[in-house]
């Protein structure tokens, strides 16, 4: 394995009730908040008036912006940085989930820098500062309530764009399971293939001696698989929904890649479908995965094979890697289905006529992927074995 330092400053709240925290936490830096949240689901549940409340009761001055988008885009990020400005706002609390989140990061950052936040998202500029951020994490999903990164969409020029920054971490963020019981039956399945997607995008690396970061990689998927059927058949249940929410957070907060850098190149993939289409990160996910480890398969056969044994029960007597791992795979594809995943470009209706788009916006910055590099026909290869 590599050298590494770990770093996460994030402080994790978790449990029932614990929104209550606000009242201590928020405070700490200053007494003017910016709320942002999405398109209102917050106020169907009661959160919205939770959060408010408890605001109101430790005398902060509170400005808004909601509206947030699926797929949060750089008009909504430009919005939230004028009113930081404006109003010279001290602290910003995302309430929602992942989107809201990566929203939140631009405004925190966009709001410390002259020019215009997207230079950020395009690494035109470095975030070197940002205003303290919190969040009040309503879906188990993208893990962004516990590290630095964000995607964000410019949808005029159907660009989208993973970035982040050491100073884009939320300082606190709580999770309490209950505000995830409203989550529709399709978004958390959704979040359930973003997880999961998220350890694979770790698993598919070429780095020796990653014992314990493989198992730990391994015991997250198995959990997940074990818990999300139960999960859909029963959305308020408490102990299923904090399983799946703990999951979510662990998949992506460092923990599980000390010592080595994960592949990537399915979410670049996906970003361009979504960055064009603006469909479900985690449907895309789950229709692009499993057509990228088929592309995959022979760049490192025991990688897979492993994969397919120690999580899909696959049994590899008298076969060779390369057999075993495509059984995992399919394995993995017959689970996505099993729980409602979509499995096809098609599902979306979406067919053939902007494969080139995409794939020419994947490649934006070039080959990608440390799996394996990726060129554009490897793109348009896995693409069209999506369709």
């Amino acid at each position: 394995m590599q050298n590494f330092t770990y770093w996460n400053p994030t402080k994790l709240i978790f449990g029932k009730g614990q929104l209550q925290q606000l009242k201590e936490e928020v405070p700490k830096y200053g007494n003017k908040v910016l709320l942002v949240y999405g398109g209102g689901s917050i106020k169907k549940s009661g959160l919205y008036d939770q959060v408010i409340s408890l605001l109101k009761e430790v005398n902060v001055a509170i400005f808004e912006l909601s509206g947030v988008e699926p797929n949060p885009r750089i008009s909504t990020v430009r919005k939230g940085v004028d009113i930081c400005k404006s109003e010279g706002i001290d602290f910003i609390l995302a309430v929602g989930g992942g989107s809201v989140i990566d929203c939140t990061k631009a405004i925190a950052a966009g709001a410390k820098y002259d020019g215009d936040a997207w230079d950020l998202v395009t690494k035109k500029a470095f975030a070197s500062q940002a205003l303290p951020f919190g969040t009040v994490l309503t879906l188990a999903a993208t893990g962004s309530e516990m590290n630095s990164g964000s995607v964000i969409t410019n949808w005029e020029t159907k660009e989208k764009y993973g970035w982040g920054s050491p100073v884009t971490f939320p300082t606190f963020s709580i999770l309490d399971p209950v505000h995830t019981y409203t989550v529709p039956k399709n978004q958390t399945i959704y979040g359930i293939v973003d997880m999961m997607s998220h350890v694979f995008e770790h698993y598919f690396h070429l780095q020796e001696n990653t014992l314990l970061q493989d198992r730990m990689c391994e015991s997250l998927l198995i959990t997940v698989m074990e818990t999300a059927p139960k999960l859909l058949e029963d959305l308020e249940n408490y102990d299923l929904r904090a399983t799946i929410l703990y999951n979510g957070t662990m998949a992506l907060n460092g923990m599980l890649s000390m010592g080595y850098q994960g592949d990537w190149a399915t979410h670049n993939i996906e970003h361009a479908v979504s960055a064009v289409y603006d469909i479900p990160h985690g449907g895309g996910l789950a229709i692009l995965f499993p057509n990228w480890m088929k592309h995959n398969l022979h760049v490192k056969p025991e990688r897979f094979k492993q994969l397919a044994v120690r999580v899909f029960g696959i049994d590899p007597e008298g076969k060779s890697a390369e057999e075993v791992g495509l059984e995992g795979i399919e394995k993995l594809r017959e689970f996505w289905n099993s729980i409602g995943a979509p499995a096809r470009l098609a599902d979306y209706d979406i067919d053939d006529s902007q494969l080139e788009v995409m794939a020419d916006k994947a490649m934006i910055n070039g080959e990608f992927g440390r799996f394996k590099k990726l060129n554009k026909e490897d793109v348009l290869a896995i693409y069209r074995a999506s369709l």
